[in-house]
């Protein structure tokens, strides 16, 4: 406790450092209050069926992602995730179109020239949604006091804006706070949902049929397993070895480091894999649902892709889990770049000839590593499905794995390690004496060569 103490008086005397966290909560703040801020001509005393709608199912995680906000019929209903949508559409036409692959490429303006793109396609996702969001309200009775000409415009004006208005704050919070804007949000959200999920989950177990204090405590303690290994699937790395040619440059010898490697990731595709998954599960429920298909046949795959307590919703899900993270970590992970720029380099790997042999090997232990990565984040992703069948609240449950869990776990991370890179450029100690915090994010080859 008392280095814990020591090292938040150590952040506080960082001028610059204090101004940017005081920023980062003060915007986040703004966020939340936004999320409970009820969109113009809706009665908030009507909106009990929609929150019971997202009481459980893909409107649970999505209402869970967004704080409430969706549930509310907030101003922020929809929240940061269009633009999340369009950042992956973005990244997807960026394999596919050659000129956003050279803007991509073009350095800070190239990157200025995809983020207006990102900004004009989170515009018009967020325009097609919105109507999909007020038909929802309404097919739940939510009373409109407004006439039906006036709201629906207004809606979708509101909906769009306050979109607009999370990305403004996310890239606010990127440029002039702590952290990465854009995951903060959407980590604020998901927790803001924890305490009310924790005094439930508590209530329900000290109550007749609950299970007591005991089992409540089995409980956190999985919870904390659960959040130790992903921890460890997040950070863990196979490191390859590199070697560079010894030369000369101003009287100075340089290479032959045996320090450099290169840091292959477990899971280098993230939680991408988990949100193709999980957009990809919402498609069959939307198509037969606004098709007015009501057959035994459309009934029986409404139910099977809704029932995220079902054994074919989850074996369905960790093996399209599995299959997205081989294909997004080949579409990352360039291992012929890797190579080319080891060999322009003057780098090798012990053993390897540089070139073709070099991606090959890359391409072998990368595959070998990412195997057992996409398994055990599968696992994750499908274990809230086990801590609800074991009879944990359904709003707990998210807690324990998933999209949630993952993206928790690798913004703490960032954040984290942003302030431990303060504190130590200021001659100060880490927040960890064994050793520093590693992001989520890693350089491909450390270049670096020591003297």
């Amino acid at each position: 406790m008392k280095r814990f103490i020591e090292t938040l008086k150590n952040i506080w005397k960082i001028e610059e450092l204090k101004s940017k966290i005081l920023l980062t909560l003060g915007l986040l703040l703004i966020y939340r209050v936004g999320s409970n801020v009820v969109l113009p001509g809706i009665d908030p005393e009507s909106l009990e069926a929609l929150r019971s709608q997202t009481n459980s199912g893909l409107l649970g995680i999505l209402n869970a992602f967004t704080g409430g906000a969706f549930a509310n019929a907030s101003i922020l209903a929809l929240g940061i995730m269009p633009y999340i949508s369009a950042s992956i559409v973005m990244q997807l036409l960026g394999m596919a179109v050659p000129s956003i692959q050279k803007m991509q490429k073009e350095g800070e303006s190239g990157r200025r020239k995809v983020n207006q793109i990102t900004r004009v396609l989170t515009i018009a996702i967020t325009t097609a949604q919105a109507p999909g969001y007020i038909a929802n309200l309404i097919s739940q009775n939510v009373a409109i006091t407004l006439p039906s000409g006036l709201f629906w415009p207004l809606a979708i004006v509101v909906l769009t804006t306050g979109t607009i208005f999370a990305m403004w704050l996310g890239e606010r919070i990127t440029d002039k706070g702590i952290g990465n804007g854009i995951s903060l949000l959407i980590m604020v959200g998901i927790i803001a949902t924890l305490p009310q999920s924790f005094l439930q989950e508590l209530a329900s177990k000290m109550g007749p049929q609950g299970g007591g204090l005991v089992l409540f405590i089995v409980e956190i303690a999985a919870l904390l397993i659960v959040i130790m290994l992903s921890i460890g699937l997040v950070q863990a790395v196979r490191r390859i070895p590199v070697q560079y040619a010894r030369r000369t440059q101003g009287g100075v010898q340089y290479g032959a480091s045996s320090r450099q490697y290169i840091p292959l990731k477990v899971n280098a595709a993230g939680v991408m894999p988990i949100i193709f998954a999980q957009a990809i599960m919402f498609i069959p429920v939307t198509v037969l649902s606004y098709s007015g298909a009501d057959g035994g046949g459309a009934s029986s795959l409404i139910t099977l892709f809704s029932n995220i307590q079902g054994f074919w919703y989850n074996f369905i899900f960790a093996l399209m889990i599995i299959l997205f993270t081989f294909l997004y970590t080949a579409i990352q992970v360039n291992t012929n770049q890797m190579s080319d720029d080891l060999k322009r380099g003057g780098g090798f790997i012990p053993g390897i000839k540089p070139g073709k042999d070099t991606a090959e090997f890359l391409d072998t232990v990368l595959s070998r590593i990412t195997f057992p990565g996409s398994i055990f984040l599968a696992i994750i992703a499908i274990i809230p499905a086990f801590a609800m069948a074991a009879g944990v609240n359904t709003q707990f449950s998210y807690f324990y794995g998933g999209t949630s869990l993952l993206i928790m776990v690798g913004v703490v991370l960032d954040t984290l390690q942003q302030i431990e890179s303060y504190l130590l450029n200021r001659h100060y100690d880490g927040l960890m004496k064994s050793g520093r915090i590693q992001s989520r994010t890693a350089s491909a080859v450390d270049q670096t060569n020591a003297v």
